[in-house]
């Protein structure tokens, strides 16, 4: 008699290939961990500077406090604008998010500059730039007396600082996407650190990984879905209209969670926080609460709850970033997340080599 191996399963689903201290994700309970502190907790702790103080800190075993993170980021902004032009040099003609990958892939070490931190502060430059270059606007040189998300505001707006409010909003945002575990551009940025290539070929794979429709391109169709809907009395035969066709509801389901996505109610705050009254979030909660309801009836054994590109579109489109800059926004947000993890997989993995299941035809 014959026995057959079991056929492994393919696509490397709960498959390890990693150990971490950075983030973990547990998609049954819909929990965010990240560096030992629940993702709500994270926001209000510190802000963005502290978070990626903490991931930093796991990643390479050496503490770094969010004032050192704070003047190291501000220092290397201003010496990433000093170097814009030659940065955006090849990108004429170019889309935003191409653009974007194209100045990243521009970087190169620096005396003086962590790599990790040239990375982080270069990615919200260089959004920035390419708004106001959009715009046919010059770019607008960093303040590095602002924090992060705050001077990333201001670059690409051009006039003074932006409120209290404003700068909150954006840093809960970045906070909140700082990591995600081992997401399609996260493990991007491990396997090509894993060859011992130089960290910003690594966060360059991540952002190639991230511009894929299926890992960080759904906040902009959102936006384009509340737009096709219009109003109050279309919302629910336009739901049950895309739900006939077979179509997908941006804004919904997750590859990972099978309950709602933490991230999605932290961003609902943080857009509650900075304007409660924003008609858009009004409208959207009809939609939302609508879309919900349809596809729970719908697919009652298959959870396709809020997650976090609902709030996403709405979060940065009350802070008016267009809609063609909401990828490399995400960059800005995550790289922090590269970065922590490229270092880590220096210290602690190996050669990312998986296997493959051979079924082709043999000689």
């Amino acid at each position: 008699m014959t026995i057959h191996a079991p056929k492994p399963a393919i696509g490397l689903d709960n498959v390890p290939a990693a150990e971490t201290t950075l983030s973990h994700v547990d998609g049954e309970r819909g929990e965010l961990i990240i560096a030992g502190r629940h993702v709500g907790e994270l926001v209000h702790e510190g802000g963005y500077e502290h978070a990626t103080a903490l991931l930093w800190s796991a990643a390479s075993g050496k503490p770094i406090s969010a004032e050192e993170v704070r003047r190291a980021l501000a220092d290397a902004r201003v010496a990433v604008f000093a170097d814009i032009k030659r940065l955006l040099a090849g990108t004429d003609g170019m889309d935003s998010i191409a653009a974007f990958r194209a100045a990243l892939a521009a970087l190169h070490p620096r005396d003086g500059i962590a790599p990790r931190v040239l990375a982080t502060a270069a990615a919200a430059v260089i959004a920035a730039a390419l708004v106001r270059k959009e715009r046919k606007l010059a770019p607008v040189a960093p303040n590095p007396s602002l924090g992060h998300a705050a001077d990333y505001l201001q670059m690409m707006r051009g006039h003074n600082a932006p409120t209290d409010k404003e700068a909150a909003a954006m840093d809960a945002y970045l906070v909140t996407a700082i990591d995600h575990g081992l997401n399609a551009s996260t493990f991007a940025a491990r396997v090509v650190a894993s060859t011992h290539a130089d960290l910003f070929a690594g966060v360059t794979a991540a952002y190639c990984a991230l511009t894929g429709p299926l890992h960080g391109g759904a906040p902009e169709p959102v936006l384009d879905m509340l737009d096709a809907i219009g109003t109050r009395e279309r919302i629910g035969a336009w739901i049950e209209a895309e739900l006939d066709r077979g179509d997908r509801l941006m804004g919904f389901g997750h590859r990972v969670y099978r309950v709602r996505d933490p991230r999605a109610d932290v961003l609902k705050a943080a857009l509650e926080r900075f304007n409660p009254s924003n008609r858009r979030l009004a409208f959207a909660l009809e939609v939302e609460a609508a879309a919900r309801a349809a596809l729970a009836k719908r697919k009652p054994d298959r959870p396709l709850d809020t997650n976090v590109e609902f709030y996403t579109a709405l979060l940065l489109d009350a802070l008016d970033i267009p809609r063609a800059a909401f990828t490399p926004t995400f960059a800005v947000a995550r790289i922090a997340g590269w970065t922590a993890h490229i270092e880590e997989q220096l210290r602690r993995g190996r050669l990312l080599r998986p296997s493959s299941v051979y079924i082709g035809a043999m000689p």
